[in-house]
C-alpha cells in the first residue's frame, strides 16, 4: 500500500543543508521513493502549526519508507542534516 512521508524542516545553516540534499535526495529515488512536494510557504488552515519547510515523500509501503531511513545512504546524508537543522518527520499508509 502507498505510504506518504511527511517531513517538517526547520534549516540553520543553508550550506550545509545543500549538502545533505545532494545525498538525500538521491537515496529517496533509490530505495523507490519520490518528491511530491515541497514548500518554504506553508500556509496553515488551523491550530499553531507553521512549519518552516514542509515536504511530502511517497513510498511503496511504510516499510519501504522505513527501509530508505534506516538505509546507510541515508543514514550518511542524514548526519550532515543532524548538522544543518532540526526535522520533524512521520511514514503512514494511504487510505
Amino acid at each position: 500500500m502507498t505510504a506518504y512521508v511527511v517531513v517538517e524542516v526547520e534549516i540553520r545553516d543553508a550550506e550545509a543543508f545543500a549538502a545533505y540534499r545532494k545525498l538525500g535526495v538521491p537515496s529517496i529515488e533509490q530505495y523507490g521513493g519520490r518528491v511530491l512536494a515541497r514548500s518554504d510557504d506553508a500556509l496553515s488552515l488551523e491550530g499553531e502549526w507553521h512549519p518552516p519547510r514542509i515536504v511530502v515523500l511517497e513510498f511503496e509501503s511504510v516499510e519501504h519508507a522505513q527501509r530508505w531511513h534506516a538505509s546507510p545512504e541515508y543514514q550518511a546524508a542524514r548526519q550532515l542534516r543532524v548538522n544543518a537543522g532540526t526535522t520533524r518527520s512521520v511514514a503512514f499508509p494511504a487510505l
